[in-house]
């Protein structure tokens, strides 16, 4: 296990690495559900993230372009309903977050499609009757939103958000609905 960890560690410092090194350019905070038809599907969830927006217009479309971001994120699971194990755990992320977006307001926002796969530990490996089998998980997701206000400094996304690992088993893994509030300066 304590290999796992250090692996971990290492793979986040690699990420981190090419992060431009001035200040953050905005910050989130979501909460969210979890997604199942276990009975003791009932985990809910609340965190926030830091953004390093990428500064780039890769692929550019008419006012379309690839972007992205880096997020270090925090959050708060609780599965306290019909639980046999841990009832809450606390997750830390790094994600980079691909975003076809523009700079170019439709009707006043900025509309964006955005998907990402990132690591992530956990302080448990178990939440109610889910077994996660290590403390360190892979997280994808999928989403979509808008960002809006004069500079489009405001944003409100969806994203649907999927945590499991790939070394074996216990592997239950986990799906949230996420809605998210954001703000970059």
């Amino acid at each position: 296990m304590k290999w796992g960890i250090r692996s971990l560690l290492a793979a986040l410092l690699v990420m981190l690495a090419p992060m431009r090194a001035h200040a953050v350019d905005g910050f989130a905070l979501e909460g969210g559900w979890e997604e199942g038809n276990h009975p003791t599907d009932d985990a809910f969830r609340l965190g926030g993230a830091l953004v390093w927006d990428w500064g780039v217009k890769w692929l550019p479309f008419h006012n379309w372009y690839l972007g992205g971001q880096w997020e270090a994120s925090f959050s708060y699971w609780d599965g306290s309903r019909g639980r046999t194990g841990t009832g809450s755990l606390a997750d830390f992320g790094i994600t980079p977050v691909f975003r076809i977006q523009t700079d170019t307001p439709v009707a006043g926002i900025y509309p964006f499609l955005e998907g990402a796969i990132g690591a992530h530990l956990f302080t448990e490996t178990e939440l109610g009757d889910r077994k996660f089998g290590i403390n360190y998980s892979f997280g994808d997701h999928l989403g979509g939103g808008i960002r809006f206000g004069e500079r489009g400094q405001y944003e409100i996304n969806y994203r649907f958000q999927h945590l499991s690992h790939l070394l074996g088993s216990p592997n239950d893994g986990i799906n949230f609905h996420l809605i998210r509030l954001g703000y970059h300066w």
